[in-house]
């Protein structure tokens, strides 16, 4: 029973990464084959700094346009336009 089960988890397994190869790689070619598209969002950058009494400061450093590649997962160093739409806010902890 127990070899049973190992098996299908394994198969399991296999088929998933197999479709995460498949999807990421669809996901490239469509990006090359498009010219690369590239774009901008407007994010919001803050500074986090811890303070005494677990206190947090935020500093708010203004907004910037942020390149992003217009694809399902990161490609060419840039993250992924709706990635950025979805979380405009970017903060750095000091």
């Amino acid at each position: 029973m127990f070899r049973f089960l190992m098996g299908w988890l394994f198969r399991a397994l296999v088929v998933l990464a197999a479709g995460f190869v498949i999807l990421y790689g669809g996901d490239w070619a469509v990006f090359r084959l498009r010219g690369s598209p590239q774009s901008k969002v407007t994010v919001n950058r803050y500074v986090t700094i811890p303070e005494k009494g677990r206190k947090t400061e935020f500093d708010y450093q203004g907004t910037l346009d942020d390149p992003c590649s217009v694809s399902l997962f990161p490609q060419a160093g840039e993250s992924p336009c709706w990635e950025l739409r979805r979380n405009p806010n970017q903060g750095l902890t000091m």
